[in-house]
């Protein structure tokens, strides 16, 4: 199953109007995601126009919004977007390769239906809001994936705009936040806000969620089960055809207070025996809770930074985090700094991440920023006059030690620390009451924003 038009291209042109692209939230992020030698995009002054052509022995376009989107997350461009907007389905559903992922991408389908028709107020927000909390109640994410796709991104977008006073479900609301997180982080600006609710935890997919638990057979006394002749003596059985003469077993003859006595040294056996579990569980020690301390958050100093040539929404840097070489990190940035405002800075760096590619560029961290709620205004998240470059940031009195790279990307750890690192009222650093510090003061936004999200 494909999702949108098979290219052998892997270039295409997007002819969009201006005013469809400044409100499309999703057209914007997914362009933005692409390089500028994969697509090219040509923009209209006037009207609402909106297409992709490619290139595949003579031309194809397409006119269709969501047929144009998902090709260019998916088929159309080599699925160079798939694992960051498909949930790595696109690929692997590639000539109904797996039946799994042609489901997940029906399904995707369908979620960006359900938008369109909200958008075009033909389904009534009412009615689908209690249908979704209920789907959403064991779900993170709308299909199958380890983070959010273009069918919670485009319902997402689609909610924050209709619902105008923000009140929702329980489920859809830790959703929503979830998934705005996610989208912010992948460079999408112009976000509607989201009212806080500080009662609705964070949830993660794991890719088991459809999965039964396999209840365990209980264990049942069966006494010894090594084979002995009948009558319990060393003497087999006489294997004539004449039966063993069970009277002359003398178990038989067993007195009551006899059989009394065996349960009773059997039952001490067994209370002995639970007994020694029991002390060897409570001298186990407890698994470490997971904390803020897992991510290995240093302090770093940018300097060189440079406009990404693919993108207009990415800065590149080299970054010193005290290491033999600078690290190349890429920030999307740009709609909130000048090149001259980055260089000479210093910056928190979370350095445990795996390399992943940014529009082409390998990005080797993070560069921590504050936001607000709708991501209109964002500012660096800095460390105290004088703190010395390379250092580990550290929170209050939590300890622990940087986890790796590969056990931070497999466990999620990041998504699952990032929605309590914020600033407090004063725009101070802190995971969950616990206060950012080096060995020479606080950590705080660099203009003081209070109460924002940090990521």
């Amino acid at each position: 199953m494909t999702i949108g038009v098979l290219s052998s291209s892997a270039t295409g042109t997007l002819t969009v109007s201006d005013s469809i692209l400044k409100n499309d939230i999703v057209l914007k992020l997914v362009i933005g995601l692409l390089s500028n030698k994969q697509l090219k995009v040509v923009k209209v002054a006037k009207g609402s126009e909106l297409k992709l052509g490619l290139s595949q022995n003579g031309s194809i376009e397409l006119t269709q919004r969501g047929s144009i989107i998902r090709s260019l997350a998916g088929p159309a461009l080599h699925y160079v977007l798939d694992d960051v907007l498909l949930g790595g389905h696109g690929a692997a559903s590639k000539n109904s390769a797996s039946t799994k992922s042609c489901l997940a991408l029906s399904s995707l389908q369908s979620w960006m239906t359900v938008a369109e028709r909200l958008t075009a107020g033909k389904t009534s927000i009412e009615v689908v809001l209690p249908q979704l909390d209920s789907y959403l109640e064991t779900k993170s994410f709308l299909i199958p994936s380890p983070r959010s796709t273009l069918a919670d991104m485009e319902m997402c977008s689609v909610l924050l705009r209709v619902k105008k006073d923000k009140k929702f479900p329980r489920n859809v609301q830790r959703w929503l936040s979830t998934v705005r997180a996610q989208m912010a982080l992948l460079g999408a600006t112009q976000l509607p806000p989201l009212k806080s609710d500080s009662n609705t935890m964070p949830s993660f997919f794991y890719g088991t969620e459809d999965a039964e638990p396999t209840p365990k057979s209980p264990e049942l006394d069966v006494g010894d089960t090594t084979d002995k002749p009948c009558n319990e003596t060393d003497k087999p059985c006489d294997k004539t055809d004449k039966p063993c003469d069970k009277t002359d077993n003398p178990s038989n003859n067993i007195t009551e207070e006899q059989k009394k006595a065996a349960a009773e040294k059997r039952a001490k056996k067994q209370a002995a025996k639970a007994a020694k579990g029991k002390k060897k569980n409570e001298n186990a020690p407890a698994a470490a809770e997971l904390n803020i301390m897992a991510l290995d958050i240093r302090v770093g100093k940018i300097l060189s930074a440079w406009h990404h040539e693919d993108t207009e929404k990415l800065f590149c840097e080299e970054i010193d985090v005290g290491e033999e070489k600078p690290r190349k990190i890429a920030s999307g940035l740009r709609a909130f700094y000048e090149t001259e405002d980055l260089v000479n800075r210093h910056v928190l760096v979370v350095c445990n991440l795996k390399a992943r590619p940014m529009a082409g560029f390998p990005s080797y961290g993070m560069v921590l920023c504050a936001s607000n709620d709708d991501h209109t205004k964002v500012e660096f998240v800095v460390p105290p006059p004088n703190a010395p470059i390379g250092e580990r940031v550290v929170f209050g009195n939590l300890e622990g030690n940087p986890e790796p790279e590969n056990k931070v990307g497999k466990k999620k750890m990041l998504e699952k620390l990032i929605p309590d690192l914020k600033t407090n009222e004063d725009g101070v650093v802190e995971w969950k009451k616990h206060q950012a510090k080096t060995t020479t003061g606080e950590v705080k936004a660099v203009n003081g924003m209070a109460n924002a999200s940090v990521g």
